[in-house]
Order: structure tokens, then C-alpha cells, then sequence
């Protein structure tokens, strides 16, 4: 069984999707646990959403 190119490419852009919180909070100075919270709940819509938003809040000073 191999992948061809476009299989790979829905791949990459699911996994782009999925991780999208991940992403978006990458600079945020709890990445880590974002990054936890959305690798192992992400496939639930409440900890995908939990995810994204704790990504976009900002930081306390």
C-alpha cells in the first residue's frame, strides 16, 4: 500500500486542520499545554474549541 500525492496532500492538510490551535499559539508562553490539550481532546469539538481559544487569549503580563 502506497500513498500518492494527493493522498498525501489531504493528509498533510488534515493534519494542518487538526492542529490549527497548535499552530495559532505557538508563541503563547504555555504552548506545551495547548499543544497537549489539542493532540489528545482535539478530536472532540469542545477540546478542538477549548484549544483554539485558550490560542487566541492573550497572555498576562
Amino acid at each position: 500500500m502506497s500513498l500518492g500525492l494527493g493522498e498525501l496532500l489531504v493528509l498533510f492538510v488534515l493534519g494542518a486542520i487538526y492542529f490549527f490551535p497548535s499552530i495559532v499559539g505557538r508563541s503563547k508562553t504555555n504552548f506545551v499545554a495547548i499543544f497537549v490539550l489539542n493532540l489528545f481532546l482535539g478530536w472532540t469539538v469542545l477540546g478542538w474549541v477549548a484549544a483554539l481559544v485558550w490560542a487566541l487569549t492573550k497572555d498576562k503580563a
